[in-house]
């Protein structure tokens, strides 16, 4: 395909010059130059990149497109469609990467030329690469002529990014693009499970991956493979034969080395209970994040199949299959890791197979992660370790249960995208490398509400539940009774300021007569800026959300990279930012800190960005917050409450006379803030009273006085 028929989208187009997408329907509307659509519908048409290019320059709206911009254009206007551009592209890359002499040498000649030379060249890399029957089809000539002019963009982007930076680009995007299509594995919960599958000696325990045989009969996008380091052998398998090229492209452009060089890598397309492409593998290691929850995973016809060692799994437990298909390819004492749902470690369905996998010691740990950790977001999902009986191996007496689905445990409040990794990972092994030494005899330490050892002889009851929270006594009441003397130390502390910026009293007067304006005035005069919040953006920076500023505490949301409205353009908060809610119909107005600067505005917010030299923001903040003043800029048409900025009052005043009520106004926030904090400790100290009094670990006083 020539470069100049390469088609951009509106949102393409605001990526490419930084705005968001109601900017570009705005130049659209306003400039008759503007390029016409060259394809696509009426709803979301298309335009010719080059024609796009050239008005933005010409306005001083663009500088230079990023070449992985336009690259990324070119993928996604294929005419064969994105995925069989982005196997083209990673079959070049990989060219380019083992065997660069022979890519310059096809690249210095014509295009048409290029496709025919292409395949032979792309056949022989994937050979050496992926051995017979693997997963990446080797494109014909006709198919990659439309391609060459991607793949020589491909490689300028290599050249200066490298080749698996490049795929890896790539390939987020085209995740990113198509979130409904794909299951994700988080890097972070695949380096756990990495981790997790680690051998049991010394260079484990030093930190180091030894060189071993790993599989993933579930690969989906690659992720938990690309996690594991310096092993011999790689094995997956993947049902959708499209991902299975693009995940094979993804591990060997991972891969160090090349050829003989480099390791062994065999990824194969299948159902793989139906069709298990490596029968007679046994490995070291299996790293498995399955599908959940499917009824047609072979139930019927896999009846009398030898791997269901322990059990035939109901039609309703196809993670269970899963379970023992995993143990199936295990040589004797190999480690298998597998993402479960919850409802797999108590269903009464499974529990004669939980109860044989406990019984004959294959079944190690029981893991709880905090919300968030993978699809379905919602969910608190389980890490189960497992490990391949040796004949002449005794069972194991005990099984680790480990729950990090406390807030505490998880360094952050649970959600999509909002884990601290690194403080999981610390958790969980931490309670799974004492439990794992070869021949240990020392029991393991207990942590109350964390994790412990449980006596197998325990769990062998009629539910068989593994449910981890279940097995963990309870931790300290509060922390413990010093924690709650130190909570009450920290509530008095509190109730002394709230009482110190308690109000004076109120001075009755008439009400005063003042010449008003509206904020929709003020920022047509250049006083102010509006804008409301979308909640997306690229980076980390966390997301102000409409909780957040109802209750006063920091921000706590995750960008979403997806744009769900024409006008989502991510904006980052600066001091002195008032934020308003839209929804509701409550009176709230927050003043942006020096803590809150840099986040992200979240949806269902409008922002008020004051020039400092014609609002004082408190004074501007304090008058938003009047509950007249909401209720004549609120409307109640639909049934929810809707706040129009535009329309809130605010009076006419001198800058000194604003900064006398912003003064007053600020103290009011400090006050609040302070009833909330004491309101928040007095929670925390009774809810930790009841409990210590309950379980024992604090002791009745006389009178119900607190323990000092």
């Amino acid at each position: 395909m020539p470069d100049d028929s390469t088609e951009v989208t509106a949102a393409g187009i605001a990526r490419l010059a930084g705005v968001g997408r109601a900017a570009v329907s705005n130049w659209r509307r306003r400039h008759a130059g503007f390029p016409k659509p060259v394809g696509g519908t009426e709803a979301s048409p298309s335009f010719a990149l080059p024609e796009v290019e050239q008005w933005l320059r010409e306005q001083g709206k663009l500088a230079e497109v990023p070449l992985r911009e336009r690259l990324w254009q070119q993928v996604a206007s294929h005419p064969d469609g994105a995925v069989t551009a982005l196997v083209h592209t990673g079959c070049a890359l990989l060219l380019v990467r083992d065997r660069p002499t022979a890519w310059l040498e096809i690249t210095a000649v014509s295009d048409a030329r290029m496709a025919g030379v292409l395949p032979g060249a792309m056949d022989h890399v994937l050979a050496d690469r992926f051995g017979a029957g693997h997963a990446v089809p080797t494109p014909t000539a006709s198919a990659l002529l439309p391609s060459v002019p991607l793949l020589r963009a491909a490689a300028e982007l290599a050249a200066e990014t490298g080749a698996r930076q490049a795929f890896d680009f790539l390939f987020g995007r085209q995740l990113d693009a198509n979130p409904r299509q794909y299951t994700l594995t988080p890097p972070g919960l695949a380096e756990l499970m990495a981790d997790l599958a680690q051998p049991r000696d010394a260079a484990r325990r030093s930190g180091k991956r030894g060189s071993r045989t790993v599989l993933d009969p579930a690969a989906g996008t690659g992720a938990l493979l690309c996690a594991v380091g310096g092993p011999t052998a790689l094995y997956a398998q993947e049902a959708d034969p499209d991902l299975a090229a693009l995940t094979a492209l993804r591990l060997a452009l991972h891969a160090t080395g090349s050829g003989a060089d480099g390791p062994t890598l065999a990824v194969r397309t299948g159902d793989t209970l139906r069709t298990d492409a490596f029968p007679r593998l046994t490995v070291d290691a299996v790293l498995c994040h399955p599908p959940f929850n499917e009824r047609n995973w072979g139930h019927e016809e896999l009846a009398y199949d030898p791997r269901w060692e322990y059990g035939f799994p109901a039609r309703t437990e196809s993670e269970l299959a899963w379970v023992q298909h995993a143990l199936a390819h295990l040589r004797e004492g190999g480690t298998a890791v597998v993402l479960m749902p919850p409802a797999a470690a108590s269903r009464r369905s499974g529990r004669r197979i939980r109860a044989d996998l406990l019984r004959r010691g294959a079944l190690r740990a029981v893991i709880a992660l905090p919300a968030g950790a993978a699809p379905p977001y919602g969910v608190p999902l389980h890490i189960w370790v497992l490990r391949k009986p040796g004949a002449e191996q005794p069972p194991a007496p005990e099984l680790l249960v480990v729950d990090t689905a406390e807030p505490e445990a998880a360094g952050a409040p649970s959600g999509r995208g909002r884990l601290d990794w690194p403080v999981v990972r610390g958790a969980v092994l931490d309670a799974w490398t004492p439990f794992d030494v070869p021949g240990r005899r020392e029991p393991v330490e207990e942590r109350p509400g964390t994790s412990r050892a449980v006596p197998v002889i325990e769990l062998l009851d009629d539910d068989v539940d593994l449910a981890p929270a279940r097995h963990l006594p309870p931790p300290a009441a509060g922390g413990g009774a010093a924690e709650l003397v130190r909570v009450r130390e920290r509530l008095d502390d509190t109730l002394k300021l709230t009482a110190r910026l308690t109000p004076p009293p109120a001075v009755p007067r008439e009400p005063a007569r003042r010449p008003f304006t509206t904020v929709g005035e003020l920022a047509r005069a250049g006083a102010l800026r509006l804008r409301t919040g979308s909640g997306t953006g690229s980076g980390t920076a966390p997301v102000l959300t409409e909780h957040d500023v109802l209750a006063g505490t920091a921000p706590s949301g995750t960008p979403s990279t997806q744009a769900t409205a024409p006008d989502d353009e991510p904006l980052l908060l600066e001091p002195g930012d008032v934020v308003v809610p839209v929804l509701g119909g409550g009176s709230a107005a927050r003043v942006v800190d020096d803590a809150t600067a840099g986040a992200v505005l979240g949806r269902n917010l409008q922002l008020l960005r004051p020039d400092p030299a014609a609002l004082d923001p408190w004074f501007l903040a304090g008058f938003l917050r009047g509950t007249a003043n909401n209720r004549q800029a609120s409307s109640y048409a639909s049934t929810a409450t809707r706040l129009d900025a535009r329309r809130l009052q605010v009076p006419r005043l001198p800058l000194a006379e604003q900064r006398t009520y912003g003064e007053q106004f600020s103290a009011l926030a400090a006050f609040e803030d302070a009833l909330r904090t004491a309101g928040r400790l007095g929670g925390q100290l009774v809810q930790g009273m009841y409990d210590g009094l309950t379980d024992g670990s604090v002791a009745p006083e006389r009178g119900g006085a607190a323990p000092e």
